[in-house]
């Protein structure tokens, strides 16, 4: 419930930002601001979170992070004007940052065997439903209730889902909750390792914000370099520290485990490439055919019900058929930007309804559920458990910089190509980019399931 409440906190305001603008008289750069906070400190906490979680014990920063959200939906809900609104934001995508790696970590902690994978499965359901089905809940609330307040609604609709989440957890969350280490205050400093969260949360944050604060122009790209110099101070800072005999936010041999790193990369590419899909959909459907909102996010529909149960459908058997089912997913949606591709061009051409994208899409829904939940459970499966949440929020990094770079680098591609003709060929350029993107994580994928099968057969 949780974890569905923060994803759709990111897909639903695609379709609501017009909406946002009538009502609030935003300039286009606070209305940029609605996207970014959000964006940017749920990437910059998530490591730390989830270290945090590991130190002190994940169901209070879970339920923390729950009823921080709930009280930041009715901030943005009821917000007077656009600073108001980008502050409710910042706290809210703070707030998904705490609560997701807690999740994470729960299910490494509590589940074991196929049991795990039938839990990621669970999991995959929601990440797939609530990236596809988020858009839908944005353009029927507005339709309901209005293009000046509707947009409201979608903030506040998450405060009954937050109360209940809050009261299941405190029924159902294994004792005791709160279960921090050490014999002290200080050793729990110690093992939180605040410098090390400090430099690593400025190296991401140098990292998403060219892509996701446009507005900087040329000039922000050199912050870029900056966060590169970061990251590799924070892994200095990670290999000192453990060799001074402390616990470091990140154990740097995590990355010497094959399933972890690699399944990082291909989560990494995978979400920088697909996440765009569902913007570029919004946007063709939308400005390009003058669709509504509702219309824009009922086209997603089939894709999030094959979403859910793709999820369930490839976590009962990752223990058995392992990467392979990933190489298949990524395959399933590389054919679906194909077809959607020609689609588009028929539709332009007048020989097909926009319609028939029910269908092209449904292979890249089909595609999230293969992809997100085998991939998680195999780059997790062998993380040792004290660093559960930590490794989870790594990998959820992971994610966030991808999407992040995905969405700067394909919509750029189909604004310039929108400059010179028309939503069409946009479309196609940035369908393109997104299966080429794919083609390479595909080549990831296929590599690590050579390997495995060699290691096995020696």
């Amino acid at each position: 419930m949780a974890i569905f409440m923060s994803l759709v906190g990111v897909s639903i305001i695609n379709v609501v930002l017009p909406s946002i603008q009538r009502g609030l008289g935003a300039s286009d750069s606070e209305l940029q601001w609605v996207l970014t906070g959000y964006a940017l400190t749920f990437g910059v906490v998530l490591v730390a979170a989830g270290r945090a979680g590991d130190i002190l014990g994940r169901g209070p920063l879970f339920i923390a992070g729950v009823a921080l959200f709930t009280l930041s939906s009715v901030a943005g809900g009821l917000a007077p004007d656009p600073l108001s609104l980008n502050i409710a934001r910042v706290v809210q995508g703070l707030a998904s940052g705490l609560l997701n790696p807690q999740a994470v970590g729960m299910i490494q902690q509590y589940f074991r065997g196929p049991e795990r994978g039938r839990a990621y499965g669970a999991l995959g359901s929601v990440i797939g439903v609530s990236v596809a089905i988020g858009p839908v809940i944005g353009g029927l609330i507005v339709q309901l209730a209005g293009e000046a307040q509707g947009w409201r609604w979608t903030f506040l609709v998450n405060v009954p889902v937050g109360v209940v989440a809050i009261v299941l957890a405190l029924r159902w969350l294994p004792r005791p909750l709160w279960t921090p280490r050490g014999p002290g205050s200080r050793s729990v400093v110690r093992d939180l390792d605040p410098v090390g969260a400090v430099l690593l949360g400025l190296a991401v944050l140098a990292l998403l914000l060219p892509f996701v604060e446009r507005s900087m122009g040329p000039a922000g790209w050199l912050v870029l370099p900056g966060g590169v110099v970061l990251l590799a101070l924070w892994a200095w800072w990670e290999r000192r520290y453990r060799d001074g005999g402390h616990a470091p936010m990140v154990d740097l041999a995590l990355f010497r485990v094959r399933s972890f790193t690699t399944g990082t990369l291909i989560a990494g590419l995978y979400f920088m490439g697909v996440t765009s899909v569902w913007v570029l959909v919004a946007l063709y459907v939308q400005d390009g055919l003058g669709r509504s909102a509702l219309e824009a996010g009922l086209i997603g529909m089939p894709a999030a019900v094959l979403s859910a149960f793709t999820a369930n459908w490839s976590g009962r058997r990752v223990t058995r058929l392992g990467r392979t089912i990933v190489v298949a997913g990524i395959c399933s949606a590389i054919v679906g930007l194909g077809l959607s591709i020609a689609l588009v061009q028929l539709v332009d051409a007048g020989h097909a309804s926009v319609w028939w994208m029910l269908l092209t899409l449904a292979f890249i829904g089909g595609a999230q559920g293969l992809v997100i939940t085998p991939n998680q459970t195999i780059t997790l499966g062998e993380v040792p458990l004290e660093y559960a949440g930590s490794a989870g929020g790594v990998l959820q990094t992971g994610q966030r910089i991808g999407t992040a770079m995905g969405l700067g680098i394909i919509t750029a591609v189909a604004f310039a190509v929108l400059d010179g003709s028309g939503w069409p060929l946009a479309v196609t350029a940035g369908f393109g980019t997104t299966a080429a993107l794919l083609l390479v994580t595909l080549v990831v994928a296929v590599l690590d399931v050579r390997r495995g099968t060699a290691t096995d057969a020696s």
